[in-house]
């Protein structure tokens, strides 16, 4: 399977495991999972075929590891980044002292009265990795990057999640642990 058709997949299986399970008639364990089988039925009753071999390919091979298999791999969901209503059922951790947040331009104002928000998913995403973060922004804009205060923000109670895929996950950066980077 060429790296298109995979990357589109991947974005069937996004769709539907973060944000319209109901699109091909599923519903998600309350943490998000689905058995393999379930989604594969699904998704051929609704004209997409796809083999567990194929799915495995993608969940291996995305560049972001957005998808995970449970430990006896019969069941998978997408690690973060929900609008559906679920409990990822993450411990809080303690952040390293500094995380990044990529966004545009346009948004920056808004974010530097409001802070981060979370909006119609279930956390705002943080990361330790500038570069991760300026290729998010890069898709929507003119791409700015911002610094998170997050060891101040621990220190404060304000409290962090870290998913398989190292993505940081928290409900709201207030503005006063944000900078601008130049």
């Amino acid at each position: 399977m060429n790296t298109k058709d995979l990357k589109q997949i991947s974005k069937s299986l996004s769709y539907v495991l973060r944000h319209r399970p109901d699109s091909i008639g599923i519903t998600l364990e309350p943490e998000g999972w689905i058995a393999v089988s379930e989604l594969l039925d699904a998704f051929a009753r609704n004209g997409q075929v796809y083999s567990r071999a194929l799915i495995e390919q993608v969940v291996a091979e995305n560049t972001k590891q957005r998808f995970e298999f449970d430990d006896e791999g019969q069941r998978i969901r997408a690690r973060q980044g929900h609008s559906v209503d679920i409990d990822l059922g993450y411990e809080t951790t303690t952040p390293p002292d500094t995380l990044y947040h990529g966004t545009a331009t346009r948004n920056l104002d808004s974010i530097l009265k409001q802070g981060l928000l979370k909006g119609a998913r279930h956390h705002v995403h943080l990361s330790t990795d500038k570069d991760t973060m300026l290729a998010v922004a890069m898709r929507h804009g003119k791409p700015v990057l911002l610094s998170i205060d997050a060891r101040r923000m621990h220190e404060d109670k304000h409290q962090f999640f870290v998913t398989g895929n190292q993505v940081w996950l928290t409900d709201h950066v207030p503005p006063q642990y944000l900078t601008v980077l130049p």
